[in-house]
């Protein structure tokens, strides 16, 4: 009996000793237990996901190394991903390694404002405001020609041609005797005969200036009391002789076009301009028209837009006025024309950082740790090297700028 007491005695006394170990030295009550090892299944090339091996090394075809996939699906020990929850949605990873790899850089999503520009063609022509159309104001035959070329560049005031006129001649003939009735009613006592006299002389002289005669002739007719019998035309403008119908020994008509001066040193551009850009186009803008071939650039303005559209090519006429320094603007030659329209702020990204597939555009988001976020946007217009964000991003967002198809191709995968 007493043995039996004692052996239960020491059985009590084992377990209140291992009870006591176990909460004074065991692990805190709710402690985690320990990880087990991760199991590696295989290992992949990061650039290539298909390739697989058994073993660590180096990826045959990119010379990376590969990258080991285990059982739980997660990427190498150490990795800093975010966990599947903090992913945005529809975002795909790629280490920084492998982003240096395919030379991704990123660029912002910034409001900018600037100009936009467009190139088109157009031709010189002269200006029809600064031709000048010369015709004798009386029937009458060349007597000698100076513009004797079509080309020749005169000066305003230079002779053009020499004319006989018998009405002219007759004219000069009653001045001569207006004048001589007017000195012989001078001693005349009826005053009425005086006023007589200085209007015939008065009528006179008007209709000589009427036909073009100068002041210097009809003083000269006046002191010489000689009709003179070859008038002189002068031209009305400097410029260039674009149009001779002046011969010696030729009889003209008032009606008569004898000459066509043009002065070249404002000409007017014709350019063309398609449907799309015409409302961007306004009198009174400005424009850059330029020589490829002679490396010359001139400012010039929008004077007038002409209502109709060409049929066939669907273009605007735009005519631009333009200061021709040197004359390298000449009629018939064509010249490059720049636009530059204002633009105010908007949203903008460099225009490497749209990857657009024809049926869709998109861009790649930087959501940080390594995740690219594929977003679908609507563009408008290029200002510069930028180009119009009008739907789908915010100011201040990081976009990929270079690598756009690499990770594209990665998405797919």
């Amino acid at each position: 009996m007493r043995r039996l007491i004692l052996t239960v005695f020491a059985i009590a006394l084992a377990f209140a000793g291992g009870y006591g170990y176990g909460r004074w030295y065991g692990p805190a009550p709710g402690a985690a237990a320990a990880k087990p090892a991760r199991r590696i299944l295989y290992y992949v090339d990061p650039m290539h996901p298909a390739y697989k091996s058994d073993k660590p090394g180096i990826a045959p075809d990119c010379g990376m190394k590969l990258e080991p996939v285990y059982e739980d699906g997660a990427g190498h020990p150490g990795a800093e991903h975010p966990t599947a929850e903090a992913a945005p949605p529809g975002a795909i990873h790629i280490s920084p390694e492998k982003q240096q790899m395919i030379g991704v850089r990123y660029g912002e999503v910034e409001a900018t404002a600037g100009s936009q520009s467009f190139r088109t063609t157009g031709k010189v022509a002269m200006d029809e405001t600064r031709i000048a159309r010369v015709h004798a104001r009386l029937e009458g035959w060349i007597d000698e020609v100076f513009a004797d070329f079509t080309g020749k560049q005169v000066a305003k005031g230079q002779r053009l041609l020499t004319l006989y006129s018998p009405e002219m001649f007759a004219t000069q003939q009653e001045y001569l005797l207006a004048l001589k009735s007017k000195e012989i009613m001078q001693t005349s006592t009826l005053h009425s005969a005086r006023e007589n006299s200085d209007s015939l002389l008065e009528a006179a002289r008007r209709r000589l200036e009427l036909w073009d005669l100068s002041a210097p002739q009809i003083e000269e007719i006046a002191r010489t009391r000689r009709p003179i019998r070859n008038t002189t035309l002068y031209s009305p403008a400097g410029g260039y002789v674009i149009a001779r119908n002046a011969y010696p020994k030729q009889r003209i008509m008032p009606e008569t076009e004898l000459y066509a001066i043009a002065d070249l040193t404002r000409v007017w551009i014709l350019a063309d301009v398609f449907e799309s850009d015409a409302p961007r186009v306004q009198v009174g803008q400005g424009a850059v028209v330029s020589l490829p071939y002679a490396g010359r650039q001139f400012h010039a303005t929008v004077s007038n837009i002409l209502p109709q559209a060409d049929a066939q090519t669907r273009t605007l006429k735009v005519r631009l006025e333009a200061d021709n320094p040197g004359l390298y603007l000449k009629p018939e030659m064509f010249a490059d024309v720049e636009f530059r329209v204002p633009m105010a702020r908007r949203l903008t990204v460099p225009s490497e950082a749209v990857l657009d597939t024809g049926l869709r555009k998109t861009v790649f988001v930087d959501r940080g740790n390594g995740y690219l976020e594929p977003r679908q946007v609507e563009t408008g217009e290029r200002v510069g090297d930028r180009v119009e964000i009008r739907k789908g991003l915010k100011a201040g967002e990081r976009v990929v700028v270079s690598g756009n198809f690499l990770i594209d191709s990665e998405s797919q995968l």
